[in-house]
């Protein structure tokens, strides 16, 4: 059973039973919201979110970067699923899985922003989420629902701290604004 995370509170992603983690997947999932059409019906939009691992090192420098135009971390331990550009499905609408085990051990924090890369602000998406599951078994370790409809563009979503103890999830839900991951590293720099 996951735990649902609010704003800046934080999990311990060790396992039931004192194991660590050896792979996890972040799952991004949201729908468009319904428009109404010229003659009254409801009409579907196609709303392109896009979910990004930012990979920083002890310094917090930006070390490698998965996305949709880099699928795979240059250690080949991040690897994203695929682009999805309309929310359309049930379920996780793009994942981005990282083998914790093979991770550089230079990498001390990942960190996971979405960004609508066709514009559209966030109050035109419902049903946002991210969670982190635990690879190996399904079981999802925890939830953050990203509920802060408005009319910001993008949101770091949370990020993945490397310590003597393991590692921990911190959900940061921030607002931005911009297309790629790049437009969002000034807001991430702020959660290092």
């Amino acid at each position: 059973m996951g735990v649902s995370l609010s704003k800046g509170q934080s999990v311990s992603l060790v396992k039931g039973g004192g194991g660590t983690l050896t792979r996890v997947r972040m799952g991004l999932g949201w729908d468009a919201m319904k428009k109404k059409g010229l003659f009254g019906g409801l009409k579907t939009q196609s709303i392109d979110l896009d979910a990004s691992c930012l990979l920083f090192d002890g310094a917090n420098q930006l070390v490698d970067q998965v996305w949709f135009r880099q699928l795979r971390s240059k250690d080949g331990a991040v690897q994203h699923t695929g682009d999805n550009v309309t929310g359309a499905g049930e379920g996780d609408d793009e994942s981005i899985i990282v083998d914790l085990v093979a991770l550089s051990l230079n990498v001390r924090t990942l960190v996971f922003v979405v960004n609508s890369f066709t514009g559209q602000s966030f109050a035109q998406i419902e049903n946002a989420y991210c969670r982190l599951v635990d690879e190996t078994n399904g079981a999802e370790l925890a939830r953050f629902d990203l509920s802060g409809s408005g009319p910001h563009t993008a949101q770091v979503m949370a990020k993945v701290t490397r310590d003597q103890a393991g590692w921990t999830m911190t959900a940061i839900g921030t607002q931005a604004s911009g297309r790629t991951f790049r437009d969002l590293l000034p807001a991430v720099a702020g959660h290092l």
